[in-house]
């Protein structure tokens, strides 16, 4: 592992400041919050820096902060505490439940929302060196390798999948992410916040190296809304979605009014699936509906060689989501 100098800023305006003083002298400066897939990466020779900025002591960054015109969460806050607050499990239940089921008691101790939405893909060609295309090459080797846990969505012209549970609940619940640079800030929209590979093979995010992302901005509760979280996963030990489903659903009654779907674990990022969630809306929603929804989002799945058995398990997962949480 090659050395590296660590640094403690006090303040997001001092965070900012030890990027730009590493990019201008020509260091490489990354950004640890809890640091569990930094390290990983370090050790993986993935990412080799020069300086390693620790938003640790930089206060105010782990508070959630709820008023009448939205709920602020810091993006240091741990995945463990995330999914124990009131507030967010009473009006954010989706999020909650994504928080609560990253990982292991271990990870989720450590593990911060801003690092579980900002952390790298987990393909093993990407993770073992390979010259692929997320690593500088010209070629998905999972295009036709091992491709088990691959993309079925978003045809190339790489298969990964983007790992982050919480994620997909962000988009599904319209958040918004606090970007901090030297230009100033900036509100990113949870949707855009997220890039293709053909957009940028390099990155998964529009965050640039000089950036942080500093805290997640949700709209006001509604009481008629409804939120959950689901995935289904290989084996029940540290493990990452197959595929995962953030479902929302603003109920009338025992009418949706409106829906909002995205999946996870299927596609290079956050998938929202806008045409099966419309078959909702103004509609009782019943096990046959909730069928139908099911079959749309799957509709223009395209599988690799390994990986057919994603859109039957998509299909059950959305299907089973919806008719519970219109029930709830």
């Amino acid at each position: 592992m090659k050395a590296f100098t660590n640094v403690n800023p006090r303040t997001l305006e001092d965070a900012v400041s030890a990027l730009t003083r590493s990019r201008a002298s020509g260091a490489r400066a990354v950004v640890s919050g809890g640091g569990s897939d930094l390290l990983g990466l370090i050790k993986e020779r993935l990412v080799q820096p020069d300086i390693v900025v620790n938003l640790k002591t930089v206060a105010g960054l782990s508070n959630v902060r709820a008023d009448a015109r939205a709920t602020t969460i810091g993006g240091l806050i741990t995945l463990d505490a995330l999914s124990r607050e009131a507030h967010i499990r009473r009006d954010y239940q989706g999020l909650a439940e994504a928080a609560a089921s990253v990982g292991t008691p271990q990870i989720r101790n450590v593990g911060t929302l801003a690092g579980n939405v900002c952390q790298r893909p987990w393909c093993w060609y990407l993770r073992n060196g390979y010259a692929c295309y997320k690593n500088g090459g010209d070629r998905c080797f999972a295009s036709s390798g091992e491709n088990q846990y691959h993309a079925i969505f978003s045809q190339g012209p790489s298969y990964i999948v983007h790992p982050s549970d919480t994620a997909p609940a962000l988009v599904a619940l319209d958040a918004r992410f606090r970007v901090v640079g030297p230009r100033g800030e900036r509100l990113v929209n949870a949707s855009e916040f997220f890039v293709l590979p053909r957009v940028d093979p390099a990155r998964e995010n529009v965050l640039q190296d000089d950036e942080i992302l500093a805290e997640i901005v949700l709209p006001p509760a509604v009481s008629s809304r409804r939120s959950t979280y689901a995935k289904i996963l290989d084996r029940e030990a540290w493990t990452h979605a197959l595929v995962s489903a953030a479902v929302v659903l603003d109920m009338d009654g025992d009418v949706c009014r409106r829906a909002r779907i995205v999946l996870g674990g299927v596609a290079p990022v956050p998938w929202d699936r806008p045409r099966a969630a419309g078959l909702l809306e103004g509609q009782r929603v019943t096990p046959e509906l909730a069928a139908a929804v099911a079959e749309a989002a799957v509709s223009d799945a395209r599988p690799l060689a390994k990986n057919g058995y994603k859109v039957p398990l998509t299909r059950g997962l959305v299907g089973r989501t919806v008719l519970a949480l219109a029930r709830q």
